[in-house]
């Protein structure tokens, strides 16, 4: 039986509280810690790259244990739920940091509460996306529910990228510090609510054995499949751009653009990129379907992207304060980056019939666990990166506009560079090695698919 509208909605409604949560910690905790606790950019910066690098071990653990569960309710769905709810409390704690503490204390509450938000996060996660195969009949609907899922996580994220300091100003009535932990409490409770309609209307139609892929397994699958390699390559250096800019944008606006009212330019901004970012995905991007290939799409976006940042730079240099000036490279770059999570999904999907017919194994759960991995990678590294640059620019933790005001003509030119050239530069080089190395065109994959269905009758 095929799925139900009801239960490609509910599926969906989890992937857009997931992918809130998400945004929220990957774009605004660095922000939170340095600029509003003080925390200094460097141990920030040290912290979320450890903890991604713990996931690296943390995820196949977890792939272990969904493995081995039995229960009444299935394999999955304990996990979802449990997951969940730790994450939702782990998250307002984390916004939530104690006025008391400060100087290595507050390091060590941040580096505690986020290395356990990470864990919870990946309880919830693995079983969220390794359940797809024990609901679908494979094929073209499991293909078209992880497309669905992966645009309705874009959308989770837009949203977080449209409402965010909105909102924390508002409930925190100019206070950051309380308006974030209420912002973290409604969103948890959000996160909650969506998962919990996931898990009432999704149930496991088969008992499908999932793989618990070690990291040996991981780099194994990789080395073996060279198509799977240069997608995964092109994950990281196209979100590790993307992170890299949504980490620095606040500041951009803060001490670049904005003066005691920065936080309004900020929240436009965001508001209309996030609007075109889930446009470009359930809009933008169907359309360009009907009239070129996905590869195609796949090279405007970059196109896009590129062009994007470039006129953003030069906005930038030539001291430009028109916030609606600034739409025209958030256009460009947010409806790139929403067909670009979109398309990444889909190839890499292509990839695992690839690998089927070169190595005589499927290694569809192995492959798209790396996905979750290689994003978090993507995310760590950016906010490294991130947090390097605002050590380096010596740029204020004061919040006060008068700092913003104040920053040095030195400090904000090295902001600018490293928010615009240094994702030019990743984006150029993912394009570069994916336009040399990738063969799956769509006439390649109908003819690969093709060959299996032979092989197997």
């Amino acid at each position: 039986m095929k799925l139900s509208a009801k239960e490609k909605v509910s599926y969906g409604l989890g992937a857009v509280g997931k992918d809130m949560v998400y945004m929220l910690s990957a774009s605004y905790i660095l922000y939170y810690y340095q600029d509003i606790l003080g925390v200094s950019a460097i141990a920030m910066g040290i912290i979320l790259m450890a903890a991604r690098i713990f996931d690296a071990f943390n995820d196949p653990i977890m792939g272990v244990l969904v493995a081995k569960t039995r229960t009444r309710w299935g394999k999955f769905r304990p996990w979802l739920l449990l997951g969940t709810i730790l994450n939702a409390a782990v998250l307002v704690v984390m916004f939530w940091a104690p006025p008391a503490l400060d100087g290595r204390g507050l390091v060590a509450y941040a580096a505690t509460t986020y290395i356990v938000w990470g864990v919870t996060y990946t309880m919830m996660d693995i079983p969220y996306w390794s359940m797809i195969p024990a609901f679908t009949e494979g094929g073209k609907e499991r293909e078209g529910l992880s497309t669905l899922a992966r645009s309705c996580a874009g959308v989770g994220s837009a949203l977080i990228t449209i409402i965010t300091m909105m909102c924390v100003q508002a409930l925190g009535h100019g206070n950051e510090r309380e308006g974030f932990w209420k912002f973290a409490l409604v969103i948890a409770v959000l996160f909650v609510l969506f998962i919990s309609i996931t898990c009432m209307n999704i149930k496991e139609k088969s008992t499908v054995d999932v793989d618990a892929p070690s990291v040996g397994q991981m780099f194994k699958a990789l080395v073996q499949n060279d198509q799977t390699m240069i997608v995964v390559i092109s994950i990281v250096l196209i979100n590790g751009s993307l992170y890299i800019t949504s980490n620095l944008l606040i500041y951009f606006f803060k001490y670049d653009f904005g003066g005691d009212t920065w936080y309004n330019g900020y929240t436009l901004f965001n508001m209309f990129g996030g609007a075109v970012q889930i446009l470009s995905m359930m809009l933008f991007y169907p359309l360009l379907r009907k009239w070129i290939s996905s590869l195609q799409v796949f090279y405007v976006s970059f196109a896009m992207a590129i062009v994007g940042y470039a006129v953003l730079f030069v906005f930038m240099c030539i001291g430009l304060t028109d916030i609606a000036a600034l739409f025209i490279p958030a256009f460009l770059v947010f409806a790139a980056f929403g067909m670009l999570t979109v398309l990444t999904t889909v190839f890499l999907a292509n990839t695992v019939d690839y690998g089927e017919l070169k190595n005589n194994r499927r290694d569809e759960s192995v492959i798209f666990s790396m996905q979750t991995f290689v994003v978090k990678l993507a995310s760590g590294v950016a906010a490294m990166i991130a947090s390097v640059c605002l050590s380096v620019c010596n740029l204020s933790d004061d919040t006060s506009g008068t700092a913003a005001v104040q920053a040095a003509g030195s400090s904000v030119l090295g902001l600018r560079m490293t928010m615009t050239v240094l994702p030019i530069a990743g984006l150029m080089l993912a394009v570069f090695l994916f336009h040399r190395k990738y063969i799956l065109t769509e006439q390649k994959v109908e003819e690969i698919a093709e060959q299996i269905r032979n092989s197997q009758k």
